[in-house]
């Protein structure tokens, strides 16, 4: 018969055992909830980031550039979280933009504009800038050349280099026109450079060019009302303060039937006759890659090559050649909208 001692012996060697077991099988069921969560981290490293977007004006083609970029970063696999600034065409605000992105130490700035680039550029040289939406990067100083940026910026230009030697191209033989005004923001050195590559077309072509300008949305019709009784045509250039204000625009050329070229295809579907253009989203998209590649560490702004836009195409405005009394024609190879 076993002693009473070692009975209890037993019951307390019983009982650590048992708790033993059970502390086992909670580390045992611990174990994969860790790597369940390893498998949910998209990036595989844990790593997310802040990216500032600056716009200086809300219009359609900036809007549809500003989605594609994001949807790039998206489709990236990156933790990205988007603070997303709007400017309303202010240059003051535009520069505060810039320099509270900077404050907050963001990871990368998208910069949708040459204004919003240079405010950019003009508030760090430290953090990567990406731009789309920007003429002539060179000549605004963002970067030294297409191939080699050379600083912290690089990005997609909205300028393909056939855009204005077609355009011209179609005023003079597909409209007749010999005088072409032009509005434009002359403080946007987007547009200044646009102008000059227009006139230096125009003067080959035999077309007189006259202009009028707009320091903001509010002096646009007035601008154009300005050139009226004077012109065969209006050539609207991706201008932000003019396109911001597009349907003053087009109102005069209703009112005094003189057709409205212009520089973007979103500003065709808004009422204008007709342009040689792309898909904003398109260049939007490809910055985004741009950035992604960036924040991954595949590379640096300063020798990721500005890419131009691809898949130049011109497309008509129905509705707007109707109204005209101008025949679309086949050989012209547009795409037609109504």
């Amino acid at each position: 018969m076993m002693k009473k001692s070692n009975w209890l012996t037993l019951l307390l060697l019983s009982i650590v055992l048992v708790l033993a077991a059970c502390g086992g099988g909670d580390k045992a069921t611990e174990q994969p909830k860790e790597n369940d969560d390893e498998n949910n981290n998209s990036t595989g490293n844990g790593e997310s980031y802040t990216v500032g977007i600056s716009q200086i004006v809300e219009h359609p083609s900036l809007n549809a550039a500003t989605e594609g970029f994001k949807q790039a970063l998206k489709d990236s696999g990156l933790d990205v979280t988007f603070d997303e600034q709007i400017a309303q065409g202010d240059n003051s605000l535009n520069t505060t933009i810039a320099t509270n992105f900077v404050g907050s130490d963001v990871d990368l700035i998208f910069a949708n504009s040459t204004p919003s680039a240079q405010a950019a550029m003009g508030a760090t040289s430290d953090i990567p800038v990406i731009f789309t939406s920007v003429t002539d990067a060179v000549g605004a100083e963002l970067i030294e050349s297409m191939d080699k940026p050379g600083k912290n910026a690089t990005g997609t230009i909205d300028l393909h280099p056939d855009t204005i030697k077609n355009t011209v191209a179609f005023l003079k033989d597909e409209l007749g026109a010999k005088k072409v005004g032009m509005v434009y923001n002359a403080g946007e050195q987007n547009s200044v450079a646009q102008v000059e590559q227009v006139k230096e077309a125009a003067k080959e072509a035999g077309i007189t060019i006259d202009e009028a300008s707009a320091s903001n949305s509010s002096e646009v019709k007035q601008a154009a009302e300005s050139l009226a009784s004077k012109v065969d045509a209006f050539y609207i250039i991706t201008d932000n303060t003019v396109v911001s204000a597009l349907e003053s625009v087009i109102d005069v050329g209703e009112t005094n039937e003189i057709p409205v070229i212009v520089g973007e295809l979103d500003s065709v579907a808004r009422g204008g006759l007709a342009a040689y253009g792309f898909e904003y989203k398109d260049i939007g998209y490809e910055a985004g890659e741009m950035a992604a590649k960036i924040l991954k560490g595949e590379a640096t702004p300063a020798e990721l090559a500005a890419q131009y836009p691809q898949n130049l195409k011109l497309v008509v405005n129905k509705k707007a050649a109707d109204a005209l009394g101008i025949e679309v024609k086949d050989s012209w190879g547009a795409e037609v909208i109504d």
